[in-house]
């Protein structure tokens, strides 16, 4: 059965690599975008952003008109399609998704699935999720999914695509085929991506050898998180889908958006392209005038929306009310360099080091130069340092700057958890993997309340899902050593914010920041569970990029 239902697709691989096969014709097709998470899995951007996308790839960048070159852009800012994604940014050479504000890096990859596919039609299927909410399968599965849908078939097997799921279609339900856990499913119409043009051929089965999939495939999730180097990410990869009954999600992605990022209505030029890069994507249509509008070529149009700061924009109010201090703390721990690197990116404005801030027109100070470069004191990485004055304006201004970078952190960081409480207890059954020692059980309490000056919406409600939240470790010394961490973190109010839920897209509400915790006892099929050999070690990783090291227990 599952070779009869093969999840017909097609995937562009890394730069530099070709997008077609000599000797075959041209054929219909739609393409998917979609990021890879913290555990690996595939994520599909909605039909109206793979549009946005696709246009933006035809559509020649400002400098080119200018030019006359024609040249299609490399950074696809895309808040232009959703608000909600407002600081993210395509960077096509690399393939990498960057979030602006913390300097998250994610793979990205392009798949071609047949025009009368699922994606074709609009069709998402999505499973529900910890916190009530819906989250697509990724557009593979959910192409296997209609097919067998259509054909009749009241449940499938899902292991041919690597996840360990029976799906029944009578009920609705999907089954963990170990601990019989079951969600519930649902079909649902969107979008349809958007229409291009295939030139190789479409997979034939679930278990494709085609040379496109081999370039893409993978034996498992990733180890770790490769978010802030261009340079030794894990090949992209199909992996298992992580479920769980309270999972602790990471806020990067499509999820957490922290503030209204400012978009880059301000940069005086429109992104680059890599000349270099030999991909095949899109070709630029009509190198004239600007569009009014993007119109992807299956008769979704996604307009043009206006890229200006809010009004009034927190850079500027921040500016308005100490217009010193955001200043002071750039100085403090960036020295301005007398000569910019000529061929450098700030990884903030996409512009080169070169040439003035991308946030020039968004931001200004007399004191700052647009053209100014400031190089960090410990890492040494380079950023124009009006671009870094945005960021620290735009964030906790609690006089702490993170590298975007790396994640060097200067200063003493802290975050924005709402108040709550963190209670630690013990008891003696052994997590699995642990048996020589008990449990360490946390829980946290968090309740509803107002947001305050440092939140996306001061004085705006924000709600508590999913509260108390249980978490656990083993009672060894590296457990207790990251349990007195974690209290640090809890102090400096990193262990929670507020924004945007990654699961169900619900906004002002409570999320977890970036500090991974176990919530299940048991059952890692989840990822949120024990056996895990690795995720004392993660987690410190994780608590240092915060700044919560070794040295805060002795101050």
């Amino acid at each position: 059965m599952a070779a009869a239902l093969g999840a017909g697709s097609s995937s562009a691989g890394p730069p530099g690599l070709p997008n077609s096969v000599p000797g075959h014709a041209a054929l219909p097709a739609v393409a998917v975008w979609e990021w890879q998470d913290e555990f690996g899995r595939w994520r599909p951007y909605r039909g109206s952003v793979c549009s946005f996308i696709e246009q933006a790839l035809q559509t020649p960048a400002q400098k080119g008109r200018r030019s006359g070159t024609g040249l299609a852009s490399s950074s696809i800012p895309l808040g232009q399609a959703d608000a909600t994604l407002a600081p993210y940014v395509i960077d096509i050479p690399s393939l990498m998704q960057f979030r602006q504000d913390t300097g998250t890096m994610r793979s990205v990859r392009r798949h071609l699935f047949a025009q009368d596919s699922a994606a074709g039609q609009g069709i998402v299927w999505e499973w529900q999720n910890d916190e009530g909410g819906w989250s697509p399968y990724e557009m593979k599965v959910c192409v296997f999914l209609e097919q067998a849908f259509t054909h009749g078939l009241r449940h499938v097997d899902l292991s041919s695509l690597g996840y360990n799921y029976d799906i029944d279609f009578v009920s609705l339900v999907q089954t963990n085929k170990t601990s019989r856990f079951q969600r519930g499913i649902q079909r649902r119409m969107d979008t349809p991506y958007p229409v291009t043009t295939a030139t190789g051929p479409l997979h034939t089965a679930v278990a494709c050898s085609c040379q496109q999939c081999l370039l893409n495939s993978g034996t498992g999730p990733i180890t770790t998180r490769y978010r802030h180097s261009m340079i030794n990410l894990p090949s992209s990869s199909a992996v298992p889908q992580v479920s769980s009954r309270t999972a602790a999600l990471s806020s990067s992605g499509l999820g957490f958006v922290p503030y209204n990022k400012p978009t880059l209505s301000g940069a005086r030029s429109a992104p680059r392209l890599n000349t270099q890069s030999a991909w095949a994507l899109p070709q630029p249509v009509g190198a004239g005038a600007p569009s009014p509008g993007l119109s992807a070529s299956n008769g979704v149009s996604v307009p043009n929306l206006p890229v200006e700061m809010p009004k009034p924009s927190k850079v500027n109010q921040a500016l308005a009310v100490t217009p010193s201090e955001p200043e002071q703390v750039v100085r403090k721990y960036l020295e301005e360099l007398r000569g910019a690197p000529a061929d450098e990116d700030c990884i903030i404005c996409m512009e080169k080091l070169a040439s003035p801030s991308g946030y020039s027109d968004a931001c200004e100070c007399k004191t700052i130069k647009p053209e100014a470069v400031g190089q960090l004191t410990k890492c040494q990485h380079a950023f124009h340092l009006l671009c870094v004055l945005a960021m620290y304006a735009n964030g906790n201004k609690d006089g702490s700057l993170q590298c975007p970078s790396c994640k060097t952190i200067y200063g003493e960081k802290t975050g924005t958890q709402p108040k709550g409480k963190m209670e630690v207890s013990t008891f003696t059954q052994s997590l699995p993997g642990h048996q020589d020692c008990g449990t360490i059980q946390i829980v946290y309490s968090i309740s509803r309340g107002i947001q305050g000056p440092e939140h996306p919406n001061p004085g705006m409600p924000y709600t508590a899902r999913g509260f108390p939240r249980y978490c656990y470790l083993p009672d060894n010394e590296k457990g207790r050593k990251v349990l007195d961490l974690l209290r640090v973190a809890w102090k400096r109010r990193l262990i929670f914010t507020v924004g945007t839920s990654s699961t169900t897209g619900e906004s002002n509400t409570v999320v977890w920041n970036e500090i991974h915790h176990k919530t299940e006892m048991d059952t890692n099929l989840s990822g949120h569970g024990y056996p895990d050999p690795n995720y004392l070690d993660n987690v410190l990783a994780e608590l240092a990029a915060q700044g919560v090291t070794e040295a805060c227990l002795r101050q």
